[in-house]
């Protein structure tokens, strides 16, 4: 989709929808409910063995398009890969990541965002699409394409522990964490140190998104979660940016005029170290995206 919603990107695109749920933050996944919608009231293209759709020819030449635009422009917009998917699901042909490849490629004026809970899959998969890709060869060799942006999934420290390890071993120029939904507190410190030698910072994570699960069923976050991580980048030096708090708010985050409407929503009580915090199911518009008084959209500074 051109011009997304999602504030950390430029373009959302899909090359094919499906997915399997892996961990805890794929409890109430907005894609399998999306495609149960589409299904009859069931995922048809989600779990284990379940057949992946592939979206239309029209739909992958769009990345085309904006990339003659972008090098008219003179900008570099970020396009988020798969928010219907994972681009590195084993359930996927080799052949549809291959073309996939083939069309990062060859719009090198566009930066794609290659988001994955499946970091461990994404060397042996450079590997198997070497057969009809050299592109990919040369990654899987260490050479990373200067138009991909890397990140994994990370909602608590169970799956910081299990895929920060394994996205480090992945060459690429911009490494980057999607902490959303956060559903516990998280310590990158290890991660995000970097050599003050190396001006890109090739040894660490460039970039942290996080926020608070939306939808029916959406679990609340602790505003410590998300200041803890803000702390931690700034410590660091590494862009941060805040997309939401999702379904849930805390009352020191509630506007004076709105404290009565919010304060007759449902209410979570949530422990940190022996205190107590409430937050109040107001939904996602009034919940809104300010931490600490201000938004968080930083970007990694990309060197060339």
């Amino acid at each position: 989709m051109e011009n997304t919603k999602i504030e950390w990107a430029t373009h959302t695109w899909n090359p094919w929808e499906g997915c399997t749920k892996v961990s805890a933050g794929c409890a109430n996944c907005y894609a399998e409910n999306r495609n149960a919608r589409f299904g009859g009231g069931t995922a048809p293209n989600w779990g284990k063995g379940a057949p992946r759709r592939r979206t239309s020819e029209a739909n992958w030449r769009e990345p085309l398009k904006w990339n003659r635009e972008a090098e008219k422009s003179g900008t570099r917009p970020r396009v988020f890969c798969a928010s219907l998917a994972d681009v590195f699901d084993a359930e996927v042909p080799d052949e549809w990541r291959a073309d996939l490849f083939r069309l990062i490629r060859d719009t090198p004026h566009l930066d794609w965002l290659l988001l994955t809970k499946r970091p461990e899959n994404v060397v042996p998969m450079l590997h198997s699409a070497v057969r009809e890709n050299s592109w990919s060869c040369d990654w899987a060799a260490g050479h990373a394409p200067v138009n991909v942006w890397l990140g994994a999934s990370v909602e608590n420290q169970e799956a910081a522990d299990k895929r920060i390890p394994e996205l480090m071993k992945i060459p690429a120029k911009v490494r980057f964490l999607s902490c959303e939904p956060l559903l516990g507190p998280v310590d990158l410190m290890w991660w995000i140190g970097y050599d003050d030698s190396d001006p890109f910072r090739e040894i660490g994570i460039h970039w942290v998104i996080a926020g608070g699960e939306s939808g029916p069923h959406a679990r609340p976050m602790h505003p410590d979660w998300a200041r803890s991580l803000r702390n931690q980048c700034s410590a660091a030096g590494v862009a941060f940016h805040f997309k939401q708090w999702g379904e849930h708010v805390s009352a020191w985050q509630v506007p004076s005029d709105e404290m009565g409407i919010v304060g007759a929503c449902e209410a979570s009580v949530l422990s940190k170290d022996g205190v107590q915090t409430i937050v109040f199911r107001a939904g996602k518009k009034r919940a809104g995206r300010l931490l600490d008084g201000r938004t968080w959209d930083e970007v990694p500074e990309v060197v060339r």
